[in-house]
């Protein structure tokens, strides 16, 4: 239950998030927004470890678990954010939420097939409504009709595109942690993991920016999105945080499917702090129930709901695969 619980309020972090990030786009570049996202997370992951003696850790583990760790930064904050925010700016928030849900199956099959985890009938039921959910509340939000306000118009190619990068980068990471953080895994060894995770991304993005131009190049950047990004980035350290506390706390095949409910946390905040370019729809809302309803299957125990239904559910309720 722990580790629902971290991973949904990762999941409504990135949210808000999402939200803050659409309104830098709209004046600001991507690789601008990565320059200051990624490097903030690595003093405010410092600042946590420092708060749970997580710095300890670092000494403990092995050197194959920081390649790891360091391959799920690389893979996850530069490859999968920046195509995350490629799709966000090219599609909008909402728009670009069914690619990012592509990073579900990917998680889960490597789940299954790398970490001998186990799918249920339970957990297939609440994977399958937390995938139909935010597809139900797109497909309203992405048959609207553009208003004569309205001047932002989707590139469609550029990003699927970048929505799959994404969904590669998101779904693969979730894989590389749990082998970083190994068996013995626990909250303090989570934020240790996310300190060398944030630390070898921050130092491709510094190597990156600096390529492009350096401070020139940070310099073009205006006030207005230099501030949205920075509240992205903290609220996007929060989420990151709590996802890898959820990671060392529960199974891969229950964290990511929960967490992708940020599309549903997305499209919410979207319409408050976006009004002008985001809306609301009976649709929007019922992807909402539907995704929060796969939630609660995926966080009820077996145990719980056999003793709810008759005995004959006890033959199917208990299958696992594979």
């Amino acid at each position: 239950m722990l580790g629902a619980l971290l991973a949904l309020a990762s999941a409504a972090t990135f949210g808000l998030n999402s939200a803050a990030l659409r309104r830098g786009v709209l004046t600001g570049g991507v690789l601008q927004a990565m320059a200051i996202t990624v490097p903030l997370g690595v003093p405010l992951f410092l600042l946590a470890n420092i708060f749970v003696g997580g710095l300890d850790s670092l000494v403990r583990f092995s050197l194959p678990s920081w390649a790891w760790l360091a391959l799920a930064g690389i893979v996850h904050f530069v490859i999968g954010r920046y195509g995350n925010y490629r799709a966000t700016r090219a599609l909008g928030s909402t728009l670009s939420s069914p690619m990012h849900m592509l990073s579900v199956p990917i998680a889960l099959a490597l789940a299954l097939i790398f970490l001998d985890e186990v799918m249920t009938p339970l957990r297939l039921i609440g994977f399958v409504l937390i995938m139909t959910g935010p597809l139900v509340a797109v497909r309203g939000q992405s048959r609207r009709k553009h208003n004569e306000n309205n001047l932002f118009h989707p590139q469609l190619g550029e990003g699927i595109f970048w929505g799959g990068v994404c969904a590669v980068g998101y779904g693969s990471s979730p894989l590389f942690i749990v082998k970083g953080l190994g068996p013995d895994r626990g909250l303090v060894e989570s934020l240790a993991a996310g300190l060398v995770s944030y630390t070898a991304a921050a130092i491709v993005i510094t190597v990156v920016v600096a390529l492009a131009g350096g401070i020139a190049f940070m310099r073009d950047l205006d006030r207005t999105a230099r501030n949205w990004f920075a509240v992205s980035g903290v609220f996007v350290f929060v989420s990151q945080m709590l996802r890898y506390m959820a990671l060392a706390v529960a199974p891969v095949t229950i964290v990511v499917p929960i967490q992708r409910l940020s599309v549903m946390f997305r499209v919410i905040f979207s319409w408050f702090i976006n009004r002008d370019h985001e809306v609301i729809t009976v649709q929007v809302l019922l992807g909402i129930a539907i995704s929060l309803v796969g939630g609660l299957a995926l966080t009820l125990s077996t145990d719980i709901v056999l003793s709810m239904l008759p005995s004959e559910w006890a033959e199917i309720l208990t299958l696992e695969w594979p």
